[in-house]
């Protein structure tokens, strides 16, 4: 068992990242709590055992179940439940299912612990680790949404091998990233130390920017195109899938702004491409300008113009002002 401090005084967690990794979940659990929450899906592959009395909520699959409607049905779920502020929601399950169990939990009683079970391993790397949760509207991802800390955090890596290969490709497009943003030769290490140094990497970024006021926008390298994607796709293109794609647009686009040199947006191609095996063309058929559009709803925009992770002679840094005509013309450059 690897364990991963995530730094923030007292409000610092645990990441327990091994095999059977679950069997550590009592003990992760506030010791006021007497009740479980349980929020989850069907299909989850781990069976977890939180030693105290427990209630099952099960949301949707997929991601128009990611929505201001299944945050209102549990917490009508949590009313009838009786959950006190002294008690504890539990999510098990990917990306989605922590995020919408964090922001059940940072909005009933206006905020109650949260111990996350992570199956996927996007959500090992990335989603279930420093507190972003939310859901999507019809204008956007992840648009509607609080920063809630877990108490814990576990990534059992037994969940992994139940994974078909398109979630484990998702998976490594998050990892691409960390591979941009530290260097680190991610792949030749082993599945728990692997998935342990991409925790420690978000847990350092997180505890010196915790709600994304500077270098905590870096991990969304990628991101800016790939939310617009899954949304333009309807979300026929996974998260990691197109944060993969994502990478490469933004080499493109860091190109095309004189950031970066012809040879570093082909290590993009090597690395999201041959190392990661993810696809790195966009999807036929998206309308250019939609994207565009799209991106411009991106969180991190704060004025009229875009803004975007780029990478750069000094490293990958936010970049703002950031015109549509050269948006447009990355995504050209792509073709």
């Amino acid at each position: 068992m690897i364990t991963v401090r995530v730094p923030l005084g007292d409000r610092s967690y645990d990441v327990l990242v091994g095999n059977g990794a679950r069997s550590e979940l009592a003990a992760l659990l506030p010791s006021t709590a007497r009740r479980v929450a349980l929020v989850t899906q069907e299909g989850i592959p781990l069976e977890v055992e939180p030693g105290l009395p427990c209630e099952r909520f099960v949301i949707g699959d997929g991601e128009q179940h990611k929505s201001l409607a299944t945050i209102e049905a549990l917490c009508r779920g949590f009313a009838r439940m009786g959950l006190t502020r002294n008690d504890v929601i539990v999510g098990v399950g990917g990306g989605m299912v922590t995020d919408v169990a964090g922001f059940a939990a940072a909005s009933w009683h206006r905020g109650i612990p949260v111990v996350h079970v992570s199956t996927t391993l996007v959500g090992m790397v990335d989603a279930a680790v420093g507190g972003k949760t939310g859901v999507n509207i019809v204008e956007g991802k992840n648009l509607v949404g609080a920063y809630w800390q877990p108490s814990g955090v576990i990534c059992d890596l037994d969940a992994l091998a139940t994974l078909p290969p398109r979630e484990v490709r998702c998976g490594r497009g998050e990892m691409a990233k960390y591979h941009f943003l530290t260097g680190d030769d991610l792949l030749a290490m082993g599945e728990a130390e692997r998935v342990a140094r991409c925790v420690q990497i978000k847990a350092d970024v997180v505890a010196g920017d915790e709600r994304e006021g500077g270098r905590r926008a870096l991990l969304n390298y990628g991101h800016t195109l790939a939310h617009a994607l899954e949304i333009e796709t309807n979300h026929a293109l996974a998260h990691g899938e197109a944060v993969g794609i994502g990478l490469v647009y933004a080499a493109h686009l860091a190109h095309h702004l004189g950031r970066i040199s012809a040879e570093r947006v082909q290590q993009h191609y090597e690395v999201v491409g041959g190392a990661y095996e993810l696809d790195t063309a966009l999807p036929d058929g998206l309308s250019p300008a939609r994207l565009v559009a799209l991106m411009a709803r991106d969180k991190k925009v704060l004025g009229d113009q875009l803004t975007f992770v780029l990478d750069g002679t000094q490293g990958v840094e936010v970049v703002a002002g950031v015109t549509a005509e050269a948006a447009l013309a990355a995504l050209a450059s792509m073709r």
